[in-house]
């Protein structure tokens, strides 16, 4: 079969998703369609994928796909799905945030507007959804989907059941949604092992960009170098993120000790997660479900959006909320709005800010020092139970699995069987 997968550029969450789903599809054609940094790591994991094609440079591209596509898988990207129930191709929705998104229009209207959609044949789904918030339309995407999918969090089947009562006929609980044969068996050392390694994922969304709305960046590429000064017992850190790819990578040498600012392909990165000191993440689910899978108890650092408050407020009570680090004990006078995009943008001003005041950045280091020094004070058997409680919280089928009831395998194969 041809399969055209396609997923949300916003951050590697969605992207990495695909990569991850697309590994469990060898042996179909799969065709990854993205812009943006979904085209960036696609390019970077090209290996997951038989044939790659930024949409943001043939705006035509993606609906000639969908013609050709026997199949559609959509990570979090509703207009993808829009766009093959519109064309008449079967599509699977994949959803690692259903309990977040925000719907200030009634779910029964949201249903509504679908089900007219559908007495016309979709010809007005376009006009029909467009009043709807982008949080609204993936939440649209899961009931004119074929089937979907998802990943569980607190709340995640409580909306599950909410979108069964509407109408919806497939929409399935999973477990993490990640390259379960990567982070089978990855060993716990290696020669090259780092003291830190720091993941601050893709970074770039909605409104965070490499080149603008970067303040995030410019604090990681300021306190890191402090952090190496006021650890000596540091002496690799690793910081891997999109804001690193390319010519944008970056090295800073301390008294010998030694930062790399870089971005590593997926199946180079987690090796080099499984292998490190100490793991640091901006709480992104993706990258927490793959440090869960590894056995690696990580430090949550500061929110760079605001989906990473929401995070770690559904994990509240966990040993890696209480040893998180958040801008609200950080920052004074912190104060963010409980929106996705308002959210977000003000967390941009508080960090502008911050950077502006040397005295207020001074108070970020000793903060970030502290949380540090508890966390390495941290013993084997406290992260062990921190792993395991977040495993339980967090479980499901297994992902894998119901891909494979979902689509025809390839003949002689399973899907999800490692070839």
């Amino acid at each position: 079969m041809r399969i055209l997968l396609g997923a949300q550029s916003c951050g590697f969450g969605p992207i990495s998703k695909l990569t991850a789903v697309s590994r469990a599809l060898d042996g179909h054609y799969r065709v990854c369609a993205g812009a943006t940094v979904a085209a960036d790591f696609a390019q970077q994991n090209a290996d997951a994928f038989d044939e790659l094609i930024d949409t943001g440079a043939d705006a035509g591209a993606l609906d000639r796909e969908i013609q050709l596509a026997d199949w559609v898988v959509s990570v979090m990207d509703a207009d993808l799905v829009f766009r093959a129930v519109t064309a008449g191709r079967p599509v699977m929705l994949v959803d690692s945030l259903l309990a977040f998104w925000k719907l200030d229009t009634p779910a029964e209207r949201i249903a509504e507007l679908c089900d007219r959609s559908r007495r016309t044949g979709f010809a007005t789904l376009a006009e029909d959804l467009a009043g709807l918030s982008p949080h609204e339309q993936i939440y649209a995407a899961h009931l004119l989907a074929d089937v979907s999918a998802a990943q569980n969090f607190p709340g995640a089947a409580e909306r599950i059941s909410r979108l069964y009562a509407l109408g919806a006929t497939r929409v399935h609980l999973t477990g993490p949604i990640v390259d379960e044969p990567a982070l089978a068996d990855v060993p716990r050392e290696a020669d090259d092992a780092v003291d830190v390694m720091i993941n601050i994922g893709g970074f770039k969304n909605f409104l965070l960009d490499y080149s603008r709305n970067n303040e995030y960046l410019r604090l990681v590429s300021r306190w890191v170098p402090d952090l190496l000064s006021d650890w000596p017992g540091f002496d690799r850190i690793s910081v891997c993120g999109g804001g690193y790819a390319g010519d944008r990578a970056a090295r800073t040498v301390i008294g010998g000790r030694v930062a790399e600012f870089h971005c590593l392909p997926q199946r180079t990165f987690i090796p080099a997660v499984a292998s490190a000191r100490h793991y640091l993440l901006t709480p992104g689910l993706t990258a927490i479900h793959e440090s869960l899978l590894l056995g690696h108890l990580p430090m949550a650092l500061p929110e760079q959006h605001y989906g990473h408050i929401t995070n770690l407020e559904g994990l509240s009570g966990t040993v890696l909320e209480r040893h998180g680090s958040r801008f609200a004990g950080l920052i004074e006078d912190y104060q963010v709005p409980a929106d996705d995009f308002d959210g977000t943008a003000a967390i941009v001003r508080h960090v502008g800010r911050l950077l502006e005041d040397d005295t207020a950045y001074a108070r970020f280091r000793r903060g970030m020092n502290e949380h540090l020094e508890a966390f390495t004070a941290l013993d084997e058997a406290t992260r062990a139970a921190g792993v395991a409680e977040l495993r339980a919280l967090l479980h499901g089928p297994s992902f894998s699995s119901l891909l494979g009831g979902i689509l025809p395998a390839p003949a002689g194969q399973l899907i999800g069987e490692v070839r």
